[in-house]
Parts: structure tokens; C-alpha cells; sequence
């Protein structure tokens, strides 16, 4: 029997002006890809009143920050995703960071998010060197392509108390991937969702069904 594990996810916030209100919105691509690895999505609105016990009646298994958006566009975003760390961290769910997600946790853990002064990480692709052993024992290659789809940065002077890098940007050395040292957080600045390539795959499904196969 297929066990089927409930991973809630955040929402970017659209302005839609012809009829001036604001939604929030996710990627079909995301519900698609969750479905494959046997995981279902669960929406968290960016306005609950009581996100508290919004979370305890889903009972869930994880919890996903989806990309879009820079931090301080929206600060019901800000706030919900903030929120939803220390839900988390107070639960002891795993949890995802993507792209946007990875930077607010970066955030979240005293670190800083550094602006491109170029676009070489926009709409493109590129190599990634893994660099730490437990993500060398699920992802048998050295180097990786991934995604890219941010003008955001975080080096290793900026990363966030505890975190520890695991994905680096080949041209730059930027960190492209990075988890928690103590708790099962695992941050991403490529989107899985819109290339889920096999070792993509790997990581979430080890994040959700392995929450903690880092921690020694």
C-alpha cells in the first residue's frame, strides 16, 4: 500500500487589476509534480485570521515554501511564511524552501539575500556542484543541472545560523542549496516543479519520506 502524505504549500499573491483585488495563486505544475511522488497539496491561504489552528486541523506531513514574489512585495506573505517556519520547527515537520522559500528561510535565520548586478541567473539553467556527503549518498553524481529563475543571491558570508550549504552554483559560487544542521529544513533556489528531473525527485522525496537522513 502506497502511503500518501499530506504537504501543505504557500501562494504567491497576484494583483489582478481589471478587478482590483488580490488572489493568491500556485503553478498547476506544482500539483502535478507533488501527485507523482504520492504527496498532496494543501493550499494555505495568505489571510487566515488563526493560522494556528488552520495547520492543526490539516494534520500534515510537511510543509512547502513555494518561489514567486521577492520578500517585501507582500507582507501578508511575509508573515504567513514566517509563521508557518516556526509552525514547522514548533511541530517538527520537515520543510521545503523554494527559490523565494529558500531566501525566507535563509532570512528567518539571521542570514542576508544579496541583488545580482546581472542577469545570469534569469530564465536559464546551469551546473551545480553538490558538496556535502549526505546528498552525495542520495544523488550519485557529483554535478547536477538545474533551473533558474532568480536575481536574488545568498553566499556563504550571508547564509543563515546553522544552515549548511550542500549546492553550489558552478560560475559564482553562490548557494543553490542549503539545509539545517538540527532541524529537517531544506532550502532550494531552482524550481523542481517546472523540470522535475530525477534528482530533483530524490531530494523531496527523501525530505518528506526521510525528514531527517542529514542529521546525524
Amino acid at each position: 500500500m502506497v502511503l500518501i502524505k499530506k504537504i501543505g504549500i504557500t501562494s504567491r499573491i497576484m494583483e489582478t487589476i481589471d478587478y482590483h483585488e488580490e488572489r493568491d495563486a500556485l503553478s498547476q505544475d506544482w500539483t502535478v509534480f507533488l501527485q507523482s511522488l504520492n504527496l498532496i497539496p494543501v493550499f494555505i491561504p495568505n489571510t487566515l485570521f488563526d493560522i494556528d489552528n488552520f495547520l492543526k486541523t490539516l494534520d500534515l506531513d510537511g510543509i512547502i515554501l513555494s518561489g514567486g514574489d521577492n520578500i517585501g512585495d507582500h507582507p501578508k506573505r511575509d508573515k504567513t511564511e514566517n509563521h508557518l517556519i516556526k509552525f514547522a520547527i514548533s511541530n517538527k515537520l520537515p520543510l521545503l524552501g523554494v527559490c523565494r522559500g529558500m531566501q525566507v528561510i535563509n532570512n528567518f535565520f539571521t542570514g542576508e539575500i544579496l541583488k545580482s548586478d546581472n542577469n545570469k541567473h534569469v530564465n536559464t539553467s546551469h551546473n551545480v556542484t553538490l558538496s556535502n556527503s549526505p546528498f552525495s549518498k542520495i544523488i550519485p553524481h557529483e554535478e547536477i543541472t538545474v533551473n533558474s529563475y532568480h536575481q536574488n543571491l545568498i553566499k556563504s558570508k550571508t547564509l543563515g545560523d546553522n544552515l549548511t550549504s550542500f549546492a553550489i552554483d558552478n560560475s559564482d559560487s553562490t548557494i543553490e542549496g542549503f539545509f539545517h544542521q538540527l532541524l529537517p529544513i531544506i532550502g532550494i533556489m531552482w524550481h523542481p516543479e517546472r523540470n522535475p528531473t530525477k534528482n530533483s525527485k530524490i531530494i523531496l522525496e527523501n525530505t518528506f519520506n526521510n525528514n531527517s537522513f542529514w542529521i546525524e
